[in-house]
């Protein structure tokens, strides 16, 4: 088990700012979230390949830095949002941890899947905006306001969020498509976790035979024009409309050649075991 990690933990803003191409204010302003929230998701992508591997994730606020900064690799929520929280937080922001169960691509009638999904909150000009570098294809490249009902424009798409006054929890739905209908994403719960909450997520989600993580390789990248997602060794390319440009199921070479010039990963030759089962695996249902 890894030691819990410490909130206040400092974060090296420099090389942060450089990793992500952000040269602009450092100060706690909507602009200057705005500005974050859209571009890590574009420097950071999303991925899980430690938990393939076998080596877990480590949650410890070096660690994260090491590998999403240092490392030019990506990682899940609690990577990608412990990251962000230290950022924001050593700007200036107000910020807490909140958890949310996800609803996305499970049918109405599942039974609720476990609060496994860190997402932060940000409390500014007397508004709470929900924010969230750590979901995959369908990250956040815009802060939302919280609780507030209206549909919200976003660089990707638009996003509302319903259900703002049911017993604290708030449902964030997502334009899944160009016919106009909403998807659910997740349930963000009111009240602030612990960093030792997350650890224990965290640990669950990388080991736990339920998480999907254990068993299949997901992928992600959202760029200022475009959407890359790799379930498995299914690619799939979609417009900032959500348009699918391209989707194919791709060869261990494709696969390679794609995490490391489409995703920007620094592919290591000790991944080819496992790129090799994943598409083995295929395309999970």
């Amino acid at each position: 088990m890894f030691d819990a990690p410490a909130s206040a933990a400092a974060v090296d803003l420099d090389a942060y700012f450089g990793r992500i191409g952000y040269d602009g204010p450092r100060e706690p302003t909507l602009a200057v979230l705005r500005a974050i929230a859209f571009r890590h998701p574009d420097a950071i992508p999303f991925e899980n390949l430690d938990v393939l591997l076998g080596r877990g994730v480590s949650i410890v606020p070096a660690d994260i830095d090491a590998k999403l900064i240092a490392g030019g690799r990506g990682g899940y929520c609690y990577e990608q949002n412990g990251l962000l929280k230290r950022v924001l937080e050593a700007l200036g922001f107000q910020v807490e941890g909140l958890m949310a169960r996800v609803k996305w691509m499970s049918p109405d009638d599942a039974p609720p899947r476990p609060r496994s999904h860190q997402v932060l909150g940000v409390m500014l000009e007397g508004e709470t905006w929900l924010v969230d570098a750590g979901f995959g294809g369908c990250v956040l490249t815009a802060p939302l306001r919280l609780f507030s009902d209206a549909e919200q424009d976003t660089p990707h798409g638009r996003f509302r969020i319903v259900d703002t006054q049911t017993s604290g929890v708030a449902e964030r739905q997502v334009q899944a498509d160009l016919s106009g209908r909403w998807a659910p994403l997740y349930q963000v719960s009111n009240g602030a976790w612990a960093e030792v909450d997350y650890e224990q997520a965290n640990f669950f989600t990388y080991t736990h035979p339920s998480s999907h993580f254990t068993w299949s390789m997901t992928v992600g990248r959202t760029t200022p024009t475009a959407r890359y997602a790799l379930k498995n060794n299914r690619f799939t390319h979609r417009d900032v409309t959500g348009a699918v440009v391209e989707q194919r199921d791709l060869s261990v070479d494709e696969l390679e050649t794609t995490l490391r010039d489409v995703i920007g990963l620094p592919v290591e030759p000790d991944w080819r075991p496992v790129l090799e089962k994943v598409v083995a695996w295929g395309t999970p249902t």
